[in-house]
């Protein structure tokens, strides 16, 4: 099993970027995917959640401006489009896959970074 993060980079504040997650191994429909990050210094945090149903969850911090999906082309895919971004929004961002019966998955994570 692999997840693997894309779309990462440097963007001013108030820009956006594209993350995506692709994974192989797994039927992504059966897990829900959700989207950690991880400031220097600071614990992981969730960020959006998306369910197997499609059902989405978000952070405070990032409603309004973030939002995840799964890729209609590609049903081994999640993107996570993030708007507004902040130079707080700076972190590594990991994407995680994990159903009921205990599987839990962890991609290598990308790394985002907004400057001010």
């Amino acid at each position: 099993v692999q997840l693997v993060e894309s779309g990462g980079g440097l963007v001013q504040a108030g820009g956006s970027l594209r993350l995506s997650c692709a994974a192989s191994g797994i039927s992504f429909e059966r897990y829900g995917i959700s989207w950690f990050r991880q400031a220097p210094g600071k614990e992981r945090e969730g960020v959006a959640t998306i369910n197997s149903a499609g059902g989405t969850n978000y952070a405070d911090s990032v409603k309004g401006r973030f939002v995840v999906s799964r890729d209609n082309a590609n049903k081994n895919m999640v993107d996570l489009q993030m708007n507004s971004l902040k130079p707080e929004d700076t972190a590594v961002y990991y994407c995680n896959a994990r159903r009921y019966s205990g599987d839990n998955y962890w991609g290598q994570g990308t790394q985002v970074t907004v400057s001010s």
